[in-house]
């Protein structure tokens, strides 16, 4: 038996270095485990007293492991820079117009550079090779998974859609409210595009809270898009959605989810 690691990798991203971890469960020798890919990696796997907090996703996965015999590995991307540099990776700029930002500080309007098509980019070609060269995954579709929230649940819908023959799972959680950031006849025409068009359809879990007045929008937008969009042109055995308007806008909301999500990724 190998036993479990966290590995860090640096790579060149926009200059810089964007700093990956990668969580290794304990598995056989020569055993290859499913993928799943995350954004904020730094909120993955160590508790934070602060803000934040944690996803505990090893923990997720050992409780896997252990009850049903599954797990994989877990890719974490981190947010290296600041709170706008997250905003900006986890963003896509060109899916429809954007709406101006409204109560938003100009000198913050000034660091507005959305780039969450760049970002996909990276993961697809240069994370994905790296990670398949260096760990124990299973490639192919059906093992890989894409996964964030808030900016980054909105990231992880888009690069299902986008990467459909790449991802058969995502887990949209709490995504940046759709209709408030880009022109809601211009989304609507992207999501009809890129489902209509796709050859594979990924499954899509959708969760959002309520608790928060923030939390309380980005749900009832996300309820929006489901109803008006998926519900009339998804596979309805390809989607689900789960609210809890108890639930505020935090990794401790998204620490349960997440534990299902990857249950029915795994036992799929």
């Amino acid at each position: 038996m190998i036993e479990e690691k966290l590995a860090v990798m640096s790579l060149p991203y926009r200059g810089a270095d964007k700093t990956v971890r990668v969580f290794i469960p304990a598995h056989e020798e020569g055993e290859t485990l499913p993928v799943v890919y995350m954004t904020d990696g730094q909120n993955l796997f160590d508790y934070n007293e602060g803000q934040f907090g944690c996803w505990y996703t090893r923990e997720a996965v050992r409780e896997e492991r252990i009850s049903c015999g599954r797990a994989a590995v877990i890719v974490g991307i981190h947010n290296d820079g600041h709170p706008a540099e997250r905003s900006n990776d986890l963003t896509p700029k060109n899916i429809a117009r954007r709406n101006e930002p409204v109560g938003i500080p100009e000198e913050f309007k000034k660091m507005i550079d959305p780039r969450g098509e760049e970002f996909g980019e990276f993961i697809i070609n240069t994370l994905m090779p790296e990670v398949e060269k260096n760990f124990p995954v299973k490639t192919g579709r059906e093992n890989t998974a894409f996964c964030g929230s808030s900016a980054g649940g909105l990231e992880s819908l888009y690069m299902a859609l986008t990467y459909p023959g790449i991802f058969s799972y995502a887990g949209v959680f709490s995504p940046v409210p759709l209709y408030m950031i880009y022109d809601a006849d211009g989304i609507n025409s992207w999501l009809n595009e890129k489902i209509g068009s796709a050859e594979e359809i990924p499954y899509l879990y959708f969760y959002g809270g309520g608790s928060e007045p923030m939390e309380k929008d980005i749900s009832d937008c996300m309820e929006a898009v489901y109803n008006n969009v998926f519900m009339s042109i998804y596979p309805e055995e390809k989607c689900s959605i789960a609210v809890k308007p108890e639930m505020p806008h935090n990794e401790k909301a998204w620490k349960p989810e997440f534990r299902k999500f990857l249950h029915m990724f795994l036992a799929k």
